[in-house]
């Protein structure tokens, strides 16, 4: 795995998007459930609804948007997934209380290398998947397997 950006992509920032038919319940299930920061929101702009999570800080960004009436939206899958690499299982444990505190509930992995390694994932009021994983994928190796489960070598993104 290369740790150099090619110099002819001169990216400042990136910002993946998806649409919503939940606006409301899914902005505060980003914003006030898991407490992302909200960089930018609007309502109306040319018939659009949308907010922007810094994920963390302003580099890397989620937008969540709807538009239409009805608004189209993708069926989720169990792979549509923001993945949270956190610094440890103590920082997934303090979120997942978090959550669970504010009524969602863990939600089975359909990979199960997730659960292998220790993730934890919850599904937002869409139905896509939030998973809470206790180690910096690149920085740090992955937690050492559940026992009785052979791991694959930690080359999952």
């Amino acid at each position: 795995m290369t740790e150099i950006w090619p110099e002819h992509l001169p990216v400042g920032a990136i910002r993946f998007a998806r649409p919503t038919g939940r606006f409301d319940d899914v902005l505060a299930f980003y914003r006030e459930d898991l407490g992302l920061p909200v960089i930018a929101s609007w309502r109306d702009h040319d018939g659009y609804d949308g907010a922007v999570f810094g994920l963390p800080g302003a580099a890397a960004q989620m937008e969540i948007t709807q538009h239409g009436s009805p608004p189209r939206v993708p069926e989720p899958d169990p792979e549509n997934q923001l993945v949270l690499y956190l610094r440890g299982a103590d920082a997934r444990d303090t979120i997942a209380a978090r959550l669970m505190e504010r009524g969602h509930r863990p939600v089975e992995a359909a990979n199960p290398y997730w659960t292998r390694y220790g993730a934890v994932l919850f599904q937002d009021p869409d139905g896509w998947m939030v998973v809470l994983a206790p180690w910096v994928f690149g920085q740090e190796p992955a937690p050492t397997p559940s026992p009785g489960r052979a791991g694959p070598p930690d080359r999952r993104p």
